[in-house]
């Protein structure tokens, strides 16, 4: 497995080994050991599946217990976003992108601390998140995904948002109790 380091710590792109023969492919998603030894610390708790259209946005989002996520696309193509809301790091308040796509089966482990989201960038896509805290829907937080003072340049034009997401808090009106 390779792992890059980006400028957020904590935030790693992982490119699982792929072995991939007339067949099809094999792969290894997930390995406590071998992730741990990646920089990976936390057990996830819970895994999530979502097939949306093209087009779609959905984030950004996060929750209080904090999350961390391991996010991958089984079938398709997006645009992954994250934001950092830890106060205490240098990219507070800067985005990360990356496209992720069920063809190179790259991942993206988002740390806690982070609000997400993607667009979809082909006719459909397959999304998995590992989770390392269950969902709690009283903690859940919407991070407003056009907000002009984080200004994130999405790859879609004209996003199906659903209501929560077109409404989502502007990050100055984040609750100072809501960030980490």
């Amino acid at each position: 497995m390779n792992v890059i380091q980006t400028e957020f710590e904590g935030l790693l792109i992982l490119e699982p080994k792929l072995f991939s023969d007339a067949r099809g492919f094999f792969l290894e998603s997930w390995n406590q050991k071998r992730y741990r030894e990646a920089g990976i610390p936390y057990d996830f708790v819970q895994d999530n599946f979502s097939l949306s259209r093209q087009g779609t946005l959905r984030g950004l989002h996060y929750q209080i217990p904090p999350q961390g996520k391991l996010v991958s696309v089984l079938e398709g193509r997006v645009q992954d976003v994250v934001v950092d809301l830890r106060r205490r790091q240098s990219t507070f308040g800067k985005w990360f992108t990356i496209e992720l796509d069920g063809e190179s089966k790259r991942q993206l482990f988002v740390p806690p601390g982070f609000a997400h989201g993607f667009a979809v960038l082909s006719p459909s896509a397959l999304f998995h998140y590992k989770c390392t805290e269950l969902y709690t829907p009283a903690g859940e937080m919407t991070l407003l995904w056009n907000d002009a003072d984080i200004d994130i340049d999405w790859m879609v034009s004209s996003p199906v948002l659903s209501e929560k997401d077109k409404v989502g808090t502007p990050f100055k009106m984040l609750p100072e109790e809501k960030l980490f």
